[in-house]
């Protein structure tokens, strides 16, 4: 048989193969756009901007819908409601985590925020167990993170008030924390170890570490090293980079938004005054310094789409069935950007957390560390260092432009897995 007839007649196997695999799941699932074979809904999808592809799905198949990712499916979560039920009332069934190869590759199941099942319940458990062992949510924590705020300040002196990208000295600030934390220790911002460390943020390092007496004997265990390496590395990639990320962008807010940030500094002068340290108790006195906060984790909407879920077992949803394994979205952008909780969304506005009274008011909506069961293991360190560490940048110094405010672009560079901050230049003036 000639070649070119045996490959047509593979091809057209594949896409019939292909069709009846997706018209037979299609029927048990939530409605959502017609697939192409082989390659799904990818043709439909804004890749820079998923999110708002899902936005325009919704509009047309509801707040849960179906697309394709190639041959899987996966279900989208659209919407405060959905979200919530899913993950929250429904939180034990939508709790596994989808698989990511790129991270399956390096973590290979290990650690804490891909891991599933057993592991990760144990992993997830001795964290928390093991951080406040080392102080999280307690006074020893606070006074690490307030040494780390005065060192950003020490190190902001030293630009001198010239123009200067933030990245390192935000970046190297949370990552600190973390290792004060694991390592009982902070490290100099020009230490070499440390700067090594920051340098392999983004690969697979391995941390020495001395093994667990007795479990490495017991197979059934999830304490082996590459548990607890992959752990500590969670840890670091998760409290390092989201951290300074929110930081850097929201200097950036407040740069563009100068109003808002004398009404910060006001607060500060009147609560804090010049000569001491913020610290924690601060916050509740402090409503409009509180809602800037919350808004510009609204604004930024750090993480899209949340990270990948799957449901734990068959499960009936909504007069839909989602069969055990299918991946679920839980569109974290259709919440923190619903204009029926925060009007003009679009519009960075602290007055979306505040009341007629000017009292800070709380929303159900916002939902940056996501939902549910799997929601982030260090919520309330991060939002420590961000109220910690931005109210003592605000306290000390004044944030300069050398480009025009109209043109300061605020707008994340791409939407993907994280929402990209597009680069700049900002000037601390002592005040």
């Amino acid at each position: 048989m000639d070649p070119f007839v045996v490959l047509v007649l593979c091809l057209s196997c594949l896409l019939l193969f292909s069709l009846w695999r997706q018209s037979s799941g299609r029927g048990k699932l939530p409605p959502g756009p017609t697939p192409l074979p082989i390659i799904g809904n990818i043709l439909q999808l804004d890749i820079r901007n998923i999110s708002k592809s899902f936005s325009n799905f919704s509009k047309l198949y509801g707040p849960v819908f179906t697309v394709y990712f190639g041959l899987k499916p996966t279900v989208v979560l659209h919407g405060y409601e959905a979200l919530k039920e899913a993950l929250i009332d429904h939180g034990e069934e939508f709790s596994e985590r989808g698989a990511l190869p790129l991270i399956e590759r390096s973590q290979k199941g290990h650690g804490i925020i891909f891991s599933t099942g057993k592991r990760w319940k144990e992993m997830r458990r001795f964290s928390l167990l093991t951080l406040r062992n080392f102080g999280m949510g307690k006074r020893s924590i606070e006074d690490c993170v307030q040494k780390e705020a005065r060192c950003i300040v020490e190190e902001l002196r030293k630009t001198n008030a010239s123009p200067c990208d933030s990245t390192f000295i935000l970046g190297c600030a949370p990552c600190n924390v973390i290792c004060s934390i694991v390592f009982q220790n902070r490290f100099q911002y020009e230490d070499k170890n440390f700067l090594t460390l920051m340098e392999r943020f983004n690969e697979n390092f391995r941390i020495a570490s001395t093994p667990w007496i007795q479990e490495k004997d017991n197979q059934q265990s999830e304490f082996t090293i590459e548990n607890l390496v992959s752990t500590v590395f969670d840890l670091f990639v998760a409290g390092t980079h989201t951290t300074s990320t929110t930081l850097r962008y929201g200097l950036l807010l407040l740069l563009k938004h100068p109003e808002v940030t004398a009404k910060v500094q006001e607060e500060i002068d009147r609560v804090i005054g010049r000569h001491r340290s913020p610290c924690m108790q601060d916050r509740s006195h402090m409503p409009y310094m509180d809602a800037v906060l919350h808004e510009i984790q609204r604004y930024i909407d750090l993480i899209p789409n949340g990270l990948l879920h799957t449901v734990t077992s068959d499960i009936k949803f909504r007069n839909y069935l989602i069969p055990k394994g299918t991946n679920i979205v839980p569109s974290l952008t259709s919440v923190l950007y619903d204009d029926k909780e925060f009007p003009n969304p679009e519009v960075f506005d602290p007055g979306h957390f505040l009341d007629e009274s000017g009292n800070f008011k709380k929303s159900e909506n916002f939902m940056p560390f996501s939902a549910g069961k799997r929601i982030c293991v260090g919520e309330g360190l991060a939002r420590m260092e961000l109220f910690l560490f931005l109210t003592t940048i605000l306290q000390n110094f004044n944030l300069k432009s050398l480009t025009d405010l109209k043109a300061l672009n605020a707008t994340p560079t791409a939407k993907g897995l994280v929402s990209m901050l597009p680069s700049y230049q900002i000037c601390f003036t002592p005040v």
